[in-house]
């Protein structure tokens, strides 16, 4: 059975169709990637599986249950979001924001108790900012920050995870090792993870499916072997790609190719400059 199913979703900002009759669904435990170009309806996508929007056509299933018969509380126990980087108003210290993520299950003006810090504390040994938890968000390094972004999801004790880019504003290195975190929390929590990013080769290496999105319609699903493909990738990004196979991984690598003339010249271009 399907932790969620989506039928025929269509979203619209004042009349503009952002997404139109999309469907597919997530087995639980699996790590499902969207992929697309800007405006393709990505983060929308994300923000209707979340609750955060809702759809005016088509019905989306959390457990076998509509969304539309959950409370917002109900289903933030269920779901959990990695935002890209957050930037911090006031100086709460890394226990303080993981602590956050125990509030879908406090009740009216209940505090946090034994159980919450006890939940926290285990969220933060696994994302590895234990050591931090008495600092400062805003005197955290890029990486660190997001790490904790994960802890605090993780204190939701959520089942679905949702990531919205979350390494947009990170190196290459702290790229690596969120996802490597991510991946071992997939895998030993079973916990189901639906992940937005613009990086293909990161998709390829980490998820088991992708959702390869086109003017806010599926344009291919399937796994990454399967859905990063050249005539895929040139059709939906309208760019010149080639695409080959990591030989560490076998999955499918991604390289760009430029219209501009490298020494030689190359097969796009003829060695003319353009003219401006």
């Amino acid at each position: 059975m399907s932790i969620i199913k989506l039928e025929r979703i269509g979203f619209t900002y004042n009349g503009g169709w952002v997404l139109k009759n999309v469907s597919f669904e997530v087995a639980r435990g699996e790590f499902m990637g969207i992929l697309g170009p800007n405006g393709s309806g990505k983060t929308t996508l994300l923000n209707v599986i979340d609750g955060i929007l809702i759809p005016q056509e088509g019905e989306i299933w959390v457990n076998g249950t509509s969304c539309r018969k959950l409370k917002r509380g109900d289903l933030a126990k269920s779901i959990a979001v990695v935002p890209q980087e957050s930037l911090m108003i006031f100086p709460f210290t890394v226990q303080e924001i993981v602590l956050m993520g125990r509030a879908p299950h406090l009740g009216t003006w209940r505090f946090e108790g034994e159980t919450d810090f006890r939940i926290a504390h285990q969220a933060m040994e696994m994302t590895d900012t234990l050591s931090l938890m008495n600092r400062s968000m805003n005197a955290l390094s890029a990486g660190e920050r997001q790490r904790v972004l994960i802890a605090r999801a993780l204190a939701q004790q959520p089942q679905i995870m949702l990531l919205d880019e979350p390494t947009a504003f990170l190196d290459i290195r702290h790229q690596v090792e969120f996802f490597d975190l991510i991946k071992a929390l997939n895998k030993s929590q079973a916990l189901t993870v639906i992940g937005v990013t613009h990086d293909i080769n990161l998709a390829s290496l980490y998820c088991d499916r992708i959702i390869l999105l086109r003017n806010g319609n599926v344009h291919s699903i399937g796994r990454p072997e399967e859905v990063i493909a050249e005539a895929n990738i040139k059709e939906v990004y309208e760019t010149e790609v080639t695409v080959d196979r990591n030989p560490l991984t076998g999955q499918p690598r991604v390289t760009l190719l430029s219209s501009y003339p490298s020494e030689g010249g190359n097969r796009f271009n003829s060695g003319a400059a353009p003219q401006l």
